[in-house]
């Protein structure tokens, strides 16, 4: 007899979308309003526990992804400044840091790698620089730059910014930046989670 598939995924519905959605906002990992719909900020959450776990960051909540949620898996980070953002560039995740634990844990999408053209000095390699730097520029809206449209950006490293993004897949896929959702952003500003003059850390 095959087992019964448990697994929860993008365009499900019900209480246990919804008790999935309650429990990834305990441990930390935001992912909008428990609606008991399994959208994309559902699927977000997800990804940020897989990539805090070490799991296959496919947003999919199968088996292994909720053993991990009912173990109580929580993002953490060592030791720094009691309130900043860092960007972990192995897991690819954006963590809000505040009195030195994470108050939220965001999936984000940072520098390929790869080569690409620059209107600037010709080839140039998508990389998001490790450092410790502070959110100098902002922009409420939708800036138009060089390589794209980025909504509602932090500028913390030159050119390099958090911001919005309709595509935050599961790895790195940005010029430089560190994308997030459009609705993570929102938050952000909400929030004033990254204040002019704040600490953000790439590591």
């Amino acid at each position: 007899m095959t087992p019964r598939d448990t697994s929860l995924r993008p365009g499900d519905s019900g209480p246990r979308v919804r008790d999935l959605q309650r429990a990834l906002t305990r441990l930390g990992y935001w992912g909008g309003t428990a609606d008991g719909t399994y959208g994309g900020l559902t699927e977000q959450a997800v990804l940020a526990l897989q990539k805090q776990a070490g799991l296959d960051r496919d947003g999919v909540a199968g088996p292994r992804t909720l053993r991990a949620v009912a173990k109580g898996t929580r993002p953490t980070v060592g030791a720094g400044t009691p309130d900043r953002v860092e960007i972990d560039l192995e897991r690819q995740l954006l963590y809000v840091v505040r009195d030195g634990r994470v108050r939220w844990a965001i999936s984000t999408s940072t520098g390929s790698g790869e080569t690409y053209e620059s209107s600037y000095d010709g080839l140039a390699v998508a990389v998001t620089p490790p450092g410790t730097f502070t959110v100098g520029r902002v922009y409420d809206g939708s800036e138009v730059a060089k390589l794209g449209t980025l909504y509602r950006p932090r500028y913390f490293n030159g050119g390099i910014a958090v911001h919005g993004a309709a595509s935050v897949p599961g790895w790195p896929a940005s010029h430089g930046c560190a994308r997030v959702s459009d609705p993570a952003m929102d938050l952000i500003w909400s929030q004033d989670l990254m204040p002019v003059g704040s600490t953000v850390v790439v590591r």
